[in-house]
């Protein structure tokens, strides 16, 4: 951006709708270990991120819809007498936190809405959590809803998976409103019990490879990999009735039936179960500072994203694998839903230079691109800014 966030979205909702909106921050996430244990009531370890969306909101005395988004050029226009979904896809994560707002019985006015950012677009930062969290934050400060920040980021679960359709779990929202400056969160996806676990390592970066492969989460498998698992956990169940989700399971509970499971959803069980339980391991690990064994669990996850829970692609692959000859690279896997998006990695600070000139003929000779890597730190959730 040639000028602030903050800036840029003001000035553009300024031109189109009018003077003094609120003005929200919202920031992307990454998660450092744990991927695809949310939705399957497990531990996650996420963090906000210093990526963000910004959001200025405005109320009106009508029931009109007005949506600008900055970053494609586009507008929308609607009615909060028909809330529906829409083809074009991005209104519907706005569209869907009203219906969710509507639906909780509080009593909704019309709004306008500028928005934009530095979150790249579908490689795994989660800028759609953003975007509900920083819109239904806004919203419940401008309605005087009185949500808590842990009920903002249900509403935009809720949003995503009865109005979006993708059925995610409850991490991408909850790192975007309650993430910390300098921790990730140790979220318990079953109870919603979290603690802040440090990450002062300033000699230690997250460092971003983005595959530049697009996907669409609504249009992927990963409803269908959400669908395998719930499978295996219902074949579980008549074994072992105290498991209600995988959660609950064991290794060797999901090797004691394997053979009356589908080979594809014994993958997905084994998979998941075995990531819970490392991301205890890798937690204890960054406890104690012992950021070679957190990178060498991160590595372990890879390898199971790809053989177990098969969401990886060629490109994520070679992109993990060309660092493990990268001196100064702790570890690193593909992070978010997958099919495309971006790689995190632990690199040490000092060896950052080295990192990028390594991995830029990665891009160019094996990829056919050109390199994209972007350092993040750890930044604090989603926050109003103006009002």
């Amino acid at each position: 951006m040639t000028e602030s966030g903050s800036e840029r979205v003001l000035a553009a909702f300024r031109k189109s709708f009018g003077p003094k909106p609120a003005l929200v921050r919202s920031p992307g996430r990454v998660n450092l270990i744990g991927e695809h244990t949310d939705h399957n009531l497990g531990f996650v370890l996420p963090g906000a991120v210093d990526r963000a969306i910004w959001l200025a909101i405005g109320l009106r005395d009508d029931r009109k819809l007005r949506f600008h988004a900055l970053d494609n050029g586009e507008h929308f226009e609607g009615s909060l007498d028909e809330i529906r979904a829409v083809p074009a896809q991005w209104p519907n994560y706005l569209l869907g936190i009203l219906s969710e707002l509507a639906q909780r019985g509080i009593e909704l006015r019309g709004v306008d809405c500028a928005f934009g950012g530095d979150v790249p677009i579908g490689c795994g930062l989660s800028s759609s959590a953003a975007l509900e969290c920083g819109f239904a934050f806004g919203l419940n400060e401008l309605l005087g809803a009185g949500l808590d920040r842990v009920e903002i980021a249900k509403l935009g679960q809720r949003s995503e998976n009865r109005f979006v359709g993708v059925n995610c779990g409850i991490m991408d929202q909850f790192a975007s409103c309650l993430g910390q400056e300098k921790r990730v969160i140790r979220l318990d996806c079953r109870d919603l019990s979290y603690v802040y676990v440090p990450f002062e390592r300033d000699d230690i970066s997250i460092v971003l490879c983005d595959s530049q492969v697009r996907r669409q989460l609504t249009t992927s498998a990963y409803n269908l990999r959400r669908a395998q698992c719930e499978e295996g956990v219902a074949k579980l169940a008549q074994h072992y009735p105290e498991i209600r989700s995988l959660r609950d399971a064991t290794l060797l509970q999901v090797e004691a039936i394997r053979d009356e499971l589908d080979p594809a959803v014994y993958r997905r069980c084994a998979y998941v179960v075995a990531e819970n339980q490392r991301v205890l391991t890798a937690c204890a690990a960054l406890e104690r500072s012992d950021l070679a064994a957190f990178g060498a669990a991160m590595y372990e996850t890879h390898e199971g994203l790809a053989h177990g829970y098969e969401v990886s692609v060629p490109e994520l692959d070679i992109l993990v694998d060309a660092t493990r000859s990268i001196p100064g690279v702790l570890g690193a896997r593909l992070m978010g839903g997958g099919f495309g998006g971006c790689t995190i990695n632990l690199v040490e600070a000092d060896h950052l230079e080295a990192f990028h000139a390594a991995m830029a003929p990665v891009y160019r000779e094996r990829l056919g691109k050109e390199p994209m890597i972007h350092v993040c730190k750890l930044a604090g959730g989603t926050e109003l800014l103006a009002y």
